[in-house]
């Protein structure tokens, strides 16, 4: 069962914790293209399909902002809804080229949690972000540190 925002608190999360999150998203052509040129990334592997045909892809390949963007992003409904802020993402590791038409999806393992240091509202989880394709190959992997709202300070 997927957590809420009634139920992912920094209370609420526990070390060695592993969450599948239940939404997966199918990369596009115009995801692709569009994300990439937005950002001014101008790597011909990204949206050049006669440069890349004959690389070792034979195809394009999703940029890995994008990949990396999706990937926290299928994890925030239950990782990082009560987020105050995210804190960094570190350790970032991109395993397998993601291609259009591939689905994208995520899973976090807690790994450490700790009381901010200067609040008394939150509280610091990390979590281990991992994004798998539509073949369950690991596709990225990435540490995100989450400031999270307390539930007895924030919650109704």
């Amino acid at each position: 069962m997927a957590r809420t925002s009634d139920d992912n608190y920094y209370e609420d999360f526990e070390v060695g914790q592993v969450y599948e999150h239940p939404r997966g998203k199918t990369m596009t052509e115009m995801d692709n293209v569009l994300i990439t040129n937005l950002v001014l990334n101008t790597a011909q592997g990204h949206f050049n399909e006669d440069r890349m045909r004959d690389s070792e892809f034979g195809e394009r390949i999703v940029y890995g902002g994008i990949n990396l963007s999706l990937t926290c992003g299928l994890a925030s409904e239950t990782i990082s809804e009560n987020a105050i802020s995210i804190l960094g993402l570190d350790d970032v590791r991109f395993t397998t080229p993601v291609f259009h038409g591939d689905t994208l999806y995520a899973e976090s393992e807690v790994l450490e949690k700790r009381e901010a240091e200067d609040r008394e509202d939150a509280g610091v989880v990390t979590f281990r972000v991992t994004g798998h394709n539509q073949d369950d190959e690991q596709v990225l992997q990435a540490e995100q540190t989450v400031l999270l709202k307390k539930a007895a300070h924030w919650r109704d």
